[in-house]
């Protein structure tokens, strides 16, 4: 079984399929910087953990890595490069590192829960490196581009900007846009705004869908 017969976008075990990663849609997309910062992570997460435990069952076989346990084993590593990534973070820019910590941080559950410790339980102790890796890296890029793609959306909505991660700030102002009686809708840079939106999008997608089914 593969994640590409689920669908890495839509599919059941991807995280938009499911809905596992609305939440980290929402709190990160409010910044671009932030998604920039948390797609990062997404990559670094997703690629390095698959390849690791990938690289490790394949070497080691079912003996050090029984069936029933390789879940948990995955679900360490993916603590592990999500502290990795958190520590090189700081110390290329600690303020963002700080104002992002509690979004890195969730990275390693997305990962875990995305269904990729199921292909690792179906008892197969050789498995394609180079496909699983693919296919993990997949999951990543597809949550990555909503969420850079929404947070474009939604930031000069809320604050008449675009910003990058970096500087002793934590951000960098890369585009401004001049205010005016209507925008900025400071509604949109909240939780509530944020999911009134994608609710809007997600309706439209809908209903662009169902016309084009017709």
């Amino acid at each position: 079984m593969s994640l590409n017969s689920q669908h890495s976008f839509w599919g059941s075990l991807s995280p938009l399929g499911g809905l596992m990663g609305a939440g980290l849609l929402v709190m990160a997309s409010g910044r671009l910087s932030w998604a920039i910062t948390v797609a990062g992570c997404l990559f670094w997460v997703y690629g390095l953990s698959t390849f690791t435990f990938s690289a490790l069952l394949s070497a080691a076989g079912g003996k050090i890595f029984p069936v029933k346990g390789r879940p948990a084993v995955y679900t360490c590593l993916s603590a592990f490069f999500s502290s990795i990534y958190i520590f090189l973070f700081w110390l290329l820019c600690p303020f963002a590192a700080f104002e992002t910590f509690m979004l890195l941080s969730l990275t390693a559950l997305f990962c875990a829960s995305s269904g990729i410790a199921e292909l690792f339980s179906q008892g197969d102790n050789h498995p394609d490196i180079f496909d699983i890796v693919s296919d993990s890296v997949s999951q990543a890029a597809s949550i990555s581009g909503l969420l850079i793609a929404f947070s474009i959306l939604r930031e000069p909505l809320s604050y008449c900007m675009l910003s990058f991660p970096g500087t002793f700030q934590g951000m960098i102002t890369i585009m401004y846009f001049k205010s005016g009686t209507f925008f900025p809708i400071g509604i949109f840079g909240t939780s509530a705004g944020a999911l009134l939106l994608l609710g809007y999008i997600i309706c439209l997608y809908q209903y662009f869908k169902g016309n084009k089914g017709k």
